[in-house]
């Protein structure tokens, strides 16, 4: 990003319009995702999109923000009527990033909300109550751009049970989790994993197909991983021959999604 800002007006445009791999050149195609957070990184990862012509799939859940604002607030909003012209896919994290804790039943579940009026305590849910939760974001995100999610959904923290699952399937949502090689490992601490560790992770060990996960902002990680990370591992994958797409068109989503892609799951 600062390097950006040293750049001539003329080689900028001529970086930002060069095309992207041609499909058929393709040696494998990858799906990078991105969770809300602290949103401390979410216009630097856009302009990093941006600059190589990749659409992502982002999953929303109205988080506490860098600004002090929730990442679902109308202040949002042109970040996220941004992203939608530019093509990339959404999916609902839950609307106040709801931790699904352990099944009672076939149909309830003690789930803990992380933000929200319950924020920190455990509560019962039904299948429709969590059904609810995953529609809320749905009805936020037409509020703020006009346009409904695809029908996908990504538990926080991948923590995901029977109950939770067969909820998300009964009100027309498919969860998406993330490839053992795509985690990212940006909310790890950077003692456990520094950023060239994580690098070099990434690098050697996403394959054709994976779908990549990563988050617009970690409150937690004293080294962000974003700037350090995302484009030096876009560029070396790139030189691999991989190309990227939105879940829209993974083969385990696209047929469920493109029949109601722009119509999504109506509250």
């Amino acid at each position: 990003m600062r390097t950006l800002l040293h750049l001539s007006y003329l080689s900028l445009a001529a970086m930002t319009s060069m095309p992207a791999i041609a499909a058929d050149a393709c040696k494998g195609t990858l799906y990078f995702t991105f969770d809300t957070g602290s949103q401390s990184q979410a216009e630097y990862i856009a302009s990093v999109l941006n600059r190589h012509h990749i659409k992502a799939t982002f999953f929303l859940a109205s988080e506490k923000t860098v600004k002090g604002d929730y990442s679902l607030d109308p202040s949002w909003a042109s970040y996220w009527k941004a992203r939608v012209a530019e093509g990339h896919a959404f999916g609902t994290h839950t609307f106040d990033h709801v931790y699904a804790v352990r099944d009672l039943s076939a149909d309830r579940l003690e789930v803990k909300p992380q933000f929200g009026a319950d924020a920190g305590k455990k509560r019962v849910w039904s299948h429709q109550q969590y059904c609810d939760e995953l529609k809320r974001v749905d009805a936020r995100f037409f509020e703020l751009t006009g346009t409904h999610l695809d029908p996908l959904w990504r538990a926080p923290g991948g923590r995901v049970t029977s109950a939770a699952l067969a909820a998300g399937k009964a009100c027309g949502y498919a969860h998406v989790g993330w490839s053992p090689a795509g985690f990212s490992g940006d909310e790890l601490s950077v003692e456990a994993a520094s950023n060239d560790v994580l690098l070099r992770r990434a690098l050697n060990g996403l394959k054709d197909g994976d779908i990549f996960v990563a988050h617009l902002g970690i409150w937690s990680r004293k080294d962000p991983w974003a700037p350090a990370v995302l484009e030096p591992l876009i560029r070396g994958l790139e030189k691999k021959g991989f190309c990227f797409a939105t879940l829209r068109e993974h083969p385990a989503y696209r047929q469920s999604i493109h029949p109601a892609s722009k119509k999504a799951v109506r509250p």
